[in-house]
């Protein structure tokens, strides 16, 4: 497995505005011992791949992949999302990191209305994800990966079998979003290992799990009261799931996602202290 991290453990989630820089990241990574990471949102991380390749160079890191939010349901987007795509495929195919994955923006839909699409929105989004398929494994030779996520269209176990039906796309699946809703991970891991092709590494924290699903707290508003816990204490059985990657001889990338919290610890330390543990799995 090739272990990384992520820029959204340090709580970036756009190109401009955050709190640590590119360098700065790269560098946390490094100092935390990581060997890779995702390349987070688009215009974060340098986007000219000879700079790119040479800032990782330098901390001795490797590229996972790369991961895009996009508002799936909306009509008339696909030239936004073409784009996009071909800005990541570029990036991606030179530097020989060939994952990337897509997934819908929770921010679009209505705080009443957290995910709910129509016949004709669930339509719409599966037409782009075929056509963001089709366009990256043609033109760019990358493989592309659907993330379902929480307050998405794509969030509940039924959603995600239909998205499994209606297209030949595989996942990428994320052990925190699955468990959100009090879904078992490794269950459904088993049921689609087939159609699993990147693994994010989440764990949840139940008592903030159980304020959302009592409807005492939003689904986007549980972030940052931490529901997302450390890798090493919540609902998820992450001994198990990392047993069952074994078991199935997984060889992909394997990326700890640490969504910061209001009174979360400092990410780095966080960083650190989920690879540790994680390697102590990997290798028993």
């Amino acid at each position: 497995m090739l272990i990384g991290n992520a820029p959204c453990s340090w709580g970036v989630f756009y190109p401009m505005g955050n709190t640590i820089t590119a360098d700065g990241y790269l560098d946390a990574i490094a100092r935390a011992g990581y060997e890779a990471t995702e390349l987070g949102p688009l215009g974060f991380l340098p986007t000219e791949p000879a700079k790119l390749e040479d800032a990782l160079a330098r901390r001795k890191l490797t590229l996972t992949g790369g991961a895009h939010v996009h508002t799936l349901a909306a009509p008339g987007t696909w030239p936004e999302l073409r784009a996009s795509l071909d800005s990541l495929g570029i990036i991606l195919s030179t530097l020989d990191a060939p994952h990337l994955v897509l997934m819908d923006e929770s921010e679009w839909y209505p705080r009443d209305q957290p995910g709910v699409v129509d016949e004709a929105g669930w339509k719409t989004m599966i037409g782009y994800v075929r056509d963001a398929q089709t366009h990256v494994r043609d033109t760019y030779g990358v493989e592309l990966t659907f993330h379902p996520h929480v307050g998405t269209c794509v969030e509940f176990e039924s959603q995600i079998d239909r998205l499994l039906e209606e297209t030949d796309v595989n996942l990428c699946f994320d052990t925190g979003h699955h468990a959100f809703w009090n879904q078992d991970p490794v269950a459904y891991m088993r049921k689609n290992w087939e159609r699993i092709g990147y693994m994010h590494l989440k764990n949840v924290d139940p008592k903030v799990r159980a304020r959302v699903l009592a409807g005492e707290l939003g689904p986007n508003e549980s972030f940052a009261a931490g529901v997302m816990s450390p890798l090493t204490e919540g609902a998820v059985d992450i001994p198990a799931v990392i047993s069952f990657l074994k078991e199935k001889r997984y060889d992909g990338p394997c990326v700890i996602e640490q969504d910061p919290s209001e009174d979360g610890d400092d990410p780095e330390q966080l960083a650190a202290k989920n690879l540790v543990y994680l390697k102590r799995l990997v290798t028993e």
